[in-house]
């Protein structure tokens, strides 16, 4: 059997057999021959019309305008004309796919069709980031293999063209490919070995206004180059970088750099020799710059070896203290890779403060939509709304705008080099994301990265109408899904900012303890009088990393928002909530509550069963059913255990297992 289309699907709108779409470009060349193959298909496939290029008078006209951002466009369409306009090929093609969008949206004739769009991307880079390794795992992989990697080899396909059409139809514009925590494969990628292979991708991605990043590991020169040493400082060592950037590019001209995890759950990096991460860092950049190279720099640091014992030592707190002191020191095609939270990818956290700290410094946001804490693409959970909610947080940096989303962009310092990241979900199952409702999440963060000011809801109900049809009742329940989806996730699994409460290594399922005597860090303090992390000046004292009133509003109890507090304060379980509720009467409610929201999702979906495909419904009746079981399990022991440990009853008397 085939794979999914996704969301290009193209479904008959209208047959208009025997009229011809003619089209007339200005733009030439591979990204060009792109957007003419995507309008024979779209084409094609709703109205079954052939699409011809001409030279002259055209149905759609594609052209220049150096007034346009290379990778925004103008469209106006009506009475059966189209005309197209941007700055770049990218903005072109990046226009193309907007205008099958609209018209599938639209449902009715390309003649009758009317639309207006002027726009460009609110973020420079938009990168997925591809945690695959080179024997073909993936790792927090939950949608089969990788289609990049097979047995220590690079694959190169046609289904490495259909991934690159699906990504640059949301506006994405850079994949890195391989796995930053694997380091060894890393080495041997950058070698001659691979670099034909290599090559042959990069020009599939390129002609989709792709570029091409790599993982690298830092120790590199040791394994490849046959050094005694990586130390960023040494003359050697800047030498061989320098010599192996300039190997790379000549390969693979139009490569876009290194993505850099070091000094960090035991990856090697520059703090062996006594250097900073900027000496690192900088090192690199100074080897790419000639080239235009970039070079990414992942914060996700902290000292992995962690005693629960000490109250005062605070995960959170490390990549504020580690990259906050270097602020400005960095070059400028350096940019910091900064996670969402403080801590990792978890269902709820606050805001990570060195958004709001660091202003001399280039840097992006990384999300995760691979579900590694959310789910796992077993459960529903869409995860764009937590995403808006996260860049419309405001930083409070005096001077500048501040939110989360201003920074990000570049708006705030006026920054090129910045944008937004996520770890990706792909794999080679039939439907690519395991979950069929888990593409939500892929198409979701290309078009909040390329439009920031994009509704959750109406991407939603856009994602769901391009992939399963336009019957209001299918659009309606599956929308309706997807947008309940991530706070019923919240609801059934960690309460009030916890997190963190899933089995070890493998992140699945509920262990209240798995981690909580853990070297990576402890994280709800729970006993028989509260649970929490006092985070304030009597705790570890994390809440001054926030700009003020931030930093206020996070200390003080009374003003703490509910569904943070026991991030940021250790509570008794009589504690009331601004919602009335104790702390305790909270935890139980919402898991039930959750657990019922997971059961209402099987039930909306056998619903429309006979409005569905065969096998698409099969498979997501699946994965709901499993979500239901799985969701109670995680409300019994969730429950269970705080009704163990607080020796506090439900008030409403409902099943608690003793």
């Amino acid at each position: 059997m085939t794979y999914t289309n996704c969301w290009l699907t193209y479904p008959l709108l209208v047959d208009e057999t025997g009229k011809t779409i003619a089209v007339s470009s200005e733009f030439t060349g591979p990204v060009a021959d792109s957007a003419l193959e995507e309008l024979k298909a779209g084409f094609g496939g709703m109205y079954r019309r052939s699409v011809a290029s001409v030279a002259g008078e055209a149905d759609i006209a594609l052209k220049k305008n150096e007034k346009i951002h290379p990778e925004g466009y103008r469209v106006t369409a009506g009475n059966g004309k189209v005309v197209l306009e941007s700055g770049g090929e990218r903005g072109m093609l990046y226009g193309v796919f907007s205008l099958l969008r609209q018209l599938q949206l639209s449902g009715g004739s390309f003649n009758d069709f009317s639309w207006q769009q002027d726009t460009a991307p609110a973020n420079p880079l938009r990168m997925l980031n591809h945690w695959d390794n080179m024997d073909g795992s993936i790792e927090r992989g939950y949608s089969g293999s990788s289609f990049f990697f097979e047995n220590e080899e690079v694959v190169v396909n046609q289904r490495t063209k259909d991934y690159a059409r699906l990504t640059s139809s949301v506006g994405i514009n850079a994949v890195v490919i391989n796995n930053v925590n694997v380091v060894k494969a890393a080495s041997w990628l950058i070698s001659d070995r691979y670099y034909g292979k290599l090559r042959q991708m990069q020009e599939i991605f390129a002609a989709y206004g792709i570029d091409l990043y790599l993982s690298i590991n830092f120790a590199a020169p040791m394994e490849l180059g046959g050094l005694t040493l990586s130390d960023p400082c040494d003359p050697g060592v800047q030498q061989w970088w320098k010599e192996k950037a300039k190997e790379i590019w000549q390969k693979l001209p139009g490569f876009g750099g290194f993505l850099v995890k070091a000094d960090s759950e035991g990856r090697p990096g520059p703090f062996t020799y006594g250097r900073t991460h900027a000496d690192g860092a900088n090192m690199l950049a100074d080897a790419v710059a000639p080239f235009g190279g970039k070079i990414i720099w992942r914060c996700f640091v902290y000292n992995c070896r962690q005693d629960w014992r000490d109250a005062k030592i605070d995960r959170p707190k490390a990549a504020y203290d580690n990259f906050m002191p270097l602020d400005g020191q960095f070059r400028d095609n350096v940019i910091l890779q900064i996670k969402n939270g403080p801590m990792d990818f978890q269902v709820r956290e606050p805001v990570a403060p060195l958004f709001g700290g660091l202003k001399h410094t280039n840097m992006m946001i990384e999300f995760q939509i691979a579900q590694e804490y959310t789910g796992q693409q077993r459960h529903v959970c869409y995860l764009m709304p937590w995403f808006r909610q996260v860049l419309e947080q405001d930083m409070c940096v005096p001077g500048v705008p501040s939110r989360v989303a201003d920074l990000v962009s570049g708006r705030s310092y006026g920054n090129q080099n910045c944008g937004m990241a996520a770890v990706a979900n792909t794999g080679n199952d039939l439907n690519w994301t395991g979950h069929d409702l888990a593409a939500a999440n892929w198409y979701g963060f290309g078009r909040l990265a390329y439009d920031m000011t994009a509704d959750p809801l109406d991407i939603a109900r856009e994602w769901v109408q391009l992939t399963f049809g336009s019957n209001a009742q299918v659009v309606d329940t599956l929308t309706a899904i997807l947008m309940d989806s991530w706070p019923a996730y919240e609801k059934y699994t960690s309460p009030l900012g916890i997190g963190w409460m899933v089995s070890p290594n493998n992140h699945y399922g509920p262990s209240v303890d798995g981690y909580e005597y853990d070297r990576w860090g402890t994280y709800h303090r729970a006993s028989h009088r509260g649970l929490g992390v006092e985070r304030g000046r009597t705790g570890t004292d994390y809440c001054r990393q926030y700009n003020e009133p931030l930093c206020s509003l996070y200390e003080n109890v009374d003003t703490c928002p509910d569904e943070l507090v026991l991030f940021f304060h250790r509570l008794p379980y009589t504690h009331r909530l601004k919602s009335g509720k104790t702390v305790i009467q909270h935890i139980y409610d919402t898991h039930f509550e959750g657990a019922e929201m997971a059961e209402g999702f099987l039930s909306k979906l056998e619903a429309i069963k006979n409005l569905l495909p065969e096998d698409a419904y099969d498979r997501m009746h699946q994965r709901l059913q499993h979500q239901m079981e799985h969701s109670k399990d995680w409300r019994d022991i969730i429950n269970t255990y705080f009704h163990r440990i607080s020796d506090i009853d439900d008030e409403q008397g409902r099943k608690i297992y003793d």
